[in-house]
């Protein structure tokens, strides 16, 4: 955990979130500024900056992330299709440095997507 970090502060429950979803080491909770009607965020409840430090041992929780948020869009109704983004560094629009998946629906979305 970061101290200085929203999103540890948020798995750690010290900052109230709408949380949708919650497991050891997930948690994904609606985002405050959301990009589509359903905007969720998914992210592992250990500091990881972005998806470029993680490494091979890092497989189960890419995959238990990217179920996780499988789930969370059933669960949000999703049936029509979403999108699952993530955003590596300050050019590629990260703006949180803790790796989350971006989990968006509701409307139809567009190619190309920026």
């Amino acid at each position: 955990m970061s101290a200085s970090c929203i999103f540890c502060r948020i798995a750690s429950k010290e900052v109230p979130s709408a949380i949708v979803y919650e497991n050891e080491d997930l948690l994904a909770f609606r985002d405050l500024s959301p990009q589509a009607p359903t905007h969720i965020l998914v992210i592992p409840k250990r500091h990881v900056a972005s998806l470029d430090d993680l490494g091979a041992a890092d497989d189960a929780l890419l995959g238990s992330m990217l179920l996780a948020a499988k789930h969370v869009a059933t669960e949000a109704g999703l049936a029509r299709g979403y999108r699952i983004v993530t955003n590596c560094g300050p050019d590629a629009g990260q703006s949180v440095a803790h790796l989350h998946l971006h989990v968006l629906g509701g409307r139809p979305m567009s190619w190309p997507p920026g």
